[in-house]
């Protein structure tokens, strides 16, 4: 699949996509645009029907399965919104679908998979990551001679993501020139490199990783698929070990430019858009707009296409996001502060020790009475990140300072 694919198949797979989803807008936001000093369009995949582009392939793929494969049912791994195409496939076609998920995909996720499936699949829960999951969907494929419906390593998965990618070109009013998309295991990024080298050469291609995860990076900076020890689960849309085989060595002829964004950045701009224009949008829908300070200084006055991939946010992780935001921005740090086992400790901490604007966010304290310091971590958020070294040293003087936890990975994953 490292061939070019021809656009004519691709459009195609066009005609069977409609079938199950709509034509996404490509929508031109003012406050970007004003920002970075470029044209910013966003492609809102996260209003698709299970709000993520994975629709597209799944039902490709689904849809072109033989008679005899659909009978013996089929078998998926997903971290979340390729289980949720598969589902509505298998419900929309009539399949009996058996769909392995990591055990921390966010409930929203799973309720949204129960949903579109229906009487029609089956979720089993396995492991911490998407590679454990798909380890365990292949185990069973090999158990039940199931057709697998893989959510990158695929061709026609691959076509029915390009099917996007060739919807965009269409809709656009002027040339592109740079679009950012986000990569996981890589058929989203596979899909628009087989359209865009085709029909809109000059365009430049940036693909984006978490920084937790940065699979595709390694590889192509070690010359050939690397996986990757460990991983970081939060971007759960795009946190995969390992990249596809056919995926890497587009990116390795085709790409034009690799960007790694930070877990924290990519909050940041989860709140922004959320604040600002009101769009819910999952870690991984984030990644591109989260990108554009990276490539700032080049995009400039150019045309910019920024896909928005998925918008399946669960509630119950805002606080987690709002938190990890503000580390981002250096307004939320954590330390070990040593109280003296005296009356008035803890007022003179707050009335001397905090800044008019600081704030208390997290305390843990145990009163040791043999000791005549008894520590407690405590986690203050500033207003501005030139507000942190007075902070210390205010500790520091009156006698509390204990130690910083931010900067200590070890103690830290303990508080995040």
């Amino acid at each position: 699949m490292t061939h070019i694919l021809d656009i004519k198949e691709i459009e195609k797979a066009r005609d069977i996509v409609r079938d199950v989803a709509l034509e996404t807008p490509l929508q031109f936001n003012e406050r970007l645009s004003m920002q970075y000093g470029a044209k910013v369009l966003l492609k809102r995949e996260d209003l698709q029907p299970i709000r993520s582009f994975k629709l597209r392939g799944a039902y490709h793929k689904i849809h072109k399965l033989s008679k005899e494969e659909c009978e013996r049912g089929i078998v998926c791994a997903s971290a979340g919104n390729h289980a949720q195409g598969v589902a509505l496939a298998c419900n929309k076609l009539g399949i009996q679908g058996t769909i392995f998920m990591p055990v921390p995909t966010p409930k929203q996720k799973l309720g949204q998979v129960r949903m579109f499936g229906g009487s029609f699949v089956e979720i089993k829960l396995v492991g911490d990551t998407f590679d454990d999951a798909y380890a365990a969907a292949q185990a069973f494929k090999d158990k039940t001679n199931s057709a697998f419906v893989h959510p990158f390593e695929d061709e026609d998965v691959v076509v029915g993501q390009a099917t996007l990618a060739l919807e965009l070109i269409e809709q656009a009013k002027e040339p592109i020139d740079y679009i950012l998309v986000p990569i996981g295991g890589g058929g989203l990024i596979s899909g628009v490199l087989h359209v865009f080298k085709t029909l809109s050469p000059k365009t430049k291609v940036i693909g984006i990783e978490p920084s937790g995860a940065p699979a595709m990076q390694q590889s192509l900076e070690k010359g050939e698929i690397t996986a990757l020890d460990k991983i970081d689960p939060f971007v759960d849309g795009a946190a995969v070990r390992r990249v596809g085989d056919n995926a890497y060595v587009l990116c390795r002829e085709y790409l034009d430019k690799m960007v790694l964004v930070s877990e924290g950045e990519i909050c940041q701009s989860i709140l922004t858009l959320y604040n600002k224009e009101a769009i819910v949008v999952e870690p991984a829908g984030a990644m591109s707009t989260a990108a554009l300070d990276t490539v700032a200084d080049e995009i400039k006055g150019k045309n910019v296409v920024c896909l928005i991939c998925g918008g399946n946010n669960d509630i119950t992780r805002m606080a987690e996001i709002k938190e990890r935001a503000l580390l981002e921005e250096r307004l939320l740090h954590y330390f070990i502060v040593r109280f003296p086992q005296r009356a008035g400790a803890l007022k003179e901490f707050v009335a001397e020790v905090l800044g008019v604007n600081d704030d208390i966010t997290f305390f843990e304290y145990s009163k040791k009475n043999n000791r005549s310091n008894g520590p407690a971590v405590v986690g203050i958020e500033i207003k501005n990140p030139n507000d942190f070294e007075p902070l210390v040293e205010r500790m520091k003087s009156k006698g509390f300072y204990g130690d910083y936890i931010n900067n200590k990975p070890d103690l830290f994953q303990f508080l995040i």
